[in-house]
C-alpha cells in the first residue's frame, strides 16, 4: 500500500470538514475524487501533505506513518519529500522562468547540482512541449502552459505520489485538453496519483477508482463505470445529474 490514511478528522472555524475519513490507495493507483464545493476534498489533499495538518487521525506513505496531531518537523519533511501538489492556480514563482520553476525544487530541497537540476528540467519541459518556453515567465504563459509547468515541477522532485487539486479548473475551456494530455501521459508512467476534479472524461478513461465525497466523508467508491455509469448512493446520483444532463434517468 503506497498511502494510507486512518480517522483524519479536520475542522476550520468550528465546522467539521473531515469525519473521521480512512482510504488505502495502491502504488501506481490513480484515484480521482469528485464532489461538490465544500464537500472536503482539497482539505483531504492538504492532510496528506500537511499543508493544513488534520486535528487527528495518521498519513502512512510508503511505509512512513506520522500522527497527524503529534507529527515532528522532521517528520512533516520527511513526508513531503514523498508528495508533491499541482495547485488549481499554478502557485509558480511570478519571478522566476519556467526552467528556474522546475528547478527550485531540485536545487533547494534535493539539493541536485544546478547544472544536473536545469538537464533533467528541460527534459521535462520537452515532455510537455514547453522545452521552447523554457526562459519565459508565468505571466509571459497561457494557463495551460504554467499548469504543465506545474506539473514538471512536480514530477522533477521524483515523488512517490502527487496529487491534483482541481488541475483544469482555472483554465479556459479550449486549455482544458492539454492538461489533461499531460495527465494522463503521467499516468502512464505508473506514479501513484490522487486527483481532485469534475473531469469526467478523464476519471473514465485513466482512474482505476473513483471516489463520491460529500459532507466530509466518502459516501461511495469503487470502479469508473460503477461509480459513474450506475452510482447507488442518492448523494453521488444527484450530484453526477446535476453535473451531467444523461445522469437524470437513475432511479434513486
Amino acid at each position: 500500500m503506497m498511502l494510507e490514511l486512518k480517522n483524519i478528522k479536520k475542522q476550520l472555524g468550528g465546522k467539521e470538514i473531515l469525519k473521521d475519513v480512512s482510504l488505502s490507495i495502491e502504488e501506481g493507483e490513480v484515484v480521482v475524487i469528485l464532489g461538490p464545493s465544500g464537500s472536503g476534498k482539497t482539505t483531504l489533499l492538504r492532510t496528506i501533505n500537511f499543508l493544513g495538518p488534520a486535528d487527528s487521525g495518521t498519513v502512512s506513505i510508503d511505509g512512513l506513518t506520522v500522527d497527524s496531531c503529534r507529527a515532528k518537523r522532521s517528520e512533516v519533511q520527511e513526508i513531503r519529500k514523498k508528495t508533491a501538489m499541482v495547485f488549481q492556480h499554478y502557485n509558480l514563482f511570478r519571478n522566476r522562468t519556467a526552467l528556474k520553476n522546475v528547478t527550485e525544487g531540485m536545487v533547494r530541497v534535493q539539493k541536485v547540482p544546478k547544472k544536473e537540476a536545469e538537464r533533467r528540467a528541460m527534459e521535462l519541459l520537452e515532455n510537455v512541449n514547453l522545452a521552447d518556453r523554457a526562459n519565459a515567465y508565468p505571466s509571459q504563459l497561457s494557463g495551460g502552459q504554467q499548469q504543465r509547468v506545474g506539473i514538471c515541477r512536480a514530477l522533477a522532485l521524483n515523488p512517490k505520489v502527487i496529487l491534483f487539486d482541481e488541475p483544469t479548473s482555472a483554465l479556459d475551456p479550449e486549455l482544458v485538453g492539454e492538461v489533461l494530455a499531460t495527465m494522463r501521459a503521467v499516468a502512464a508512467t505508473g506514479i501513484t496519483m490522487i486527483v481532485v476534479t469534475h473531469e469526467i472524461s478523464f476519471a473514465k478513461e485513466v482512474a482505476d477508482r473513483v471516489l463520491y465525497m460529500e459532507g466530509g466523508v466518502i459516501v461511495e467508491e469503487g470502479v469508473p463505470k460503477e461509480i459513474l455509469e450506475n452510482p447507488k448512493d442518492e448523494k453521488t446520483i444527484r450530484f453526477l445529474s446535476s453535473l451531467l444532463g444523461e445522469y437524470t434517468d437513475y432511479s434513486i
